[in-house]
């Protein structure tokens, strides 16, 4: 099961945390602090698996991540779930997102934050993965984009009975 997938930027500035397992808010930025420490000074070219932080769980938990750019895309999960499983589901978010928003950075992270965790959701749902196929992915966030829109035109539009 997914415990928690966190974003930060290189200087550990979270970008998005979205936790599925109840901690308290001190808790949870005591779980990003500790991660970004794990994660960060790591080497380049080590693996991407480590063993969890004590907060997040020690030795029955891992840390699964990617480097891209300036961002750290860290999944915390529990032995059960697959190294490899988890790197392939960071990779399909990571090109979802750079799908979504036409070469996605930081900056897109901040600012869109619904909409990163709309896409996530299509995703991951109470720490279990239920779609990893991107297509499948973007074409939803798009049926939700259309919606979207179509509603805001409805609730622009003057109304005619006045």
């Amino acid at each position: 099961m997914i415990k928690a997938i966190l974003i930060f930027n290189n200087h550990g500035k979270p970008r998005l945390s979205k936790f599925y397992q109840r901690y308290s808010e001190d808790t949870q930025q005591q779980i990003i602090r500790e991660t970004f420490h794990l994660v960060s000074k790591r080497d380049e070219n080590v693996c991407n698996f480590l063993e969890g932080g004590l907060l997040i769980g020690g030795s029955d938990n891992k840390l699964i991540y990617r480097h891209y750019a300036t961002l750290y895309f860290v999944f915390c999960v529990d032995s059960s779930e697959s190294e490899l499983g988890i790197l392939d589901l960071i990779q399909v978010f990571v090109e979802t997102l750079d799908k979504c928003f036409e070469n996605v950075c930081e900056l897109d992270l901040i600012f869109h934050v619904d909409k990163v965790h709309n896409i996530l959701s299509e995703m991951v749902m109470g720490g279990m993965v239920l779609e990893t196929n991107m297509n499948e992915i973007v074409t939803q966030i798009d049926a939700q984009n259309k919606l979207e829109k179509s509603e805001t035109f409805i609730f622009q539009s003057p109304r005619q009975d006045r």
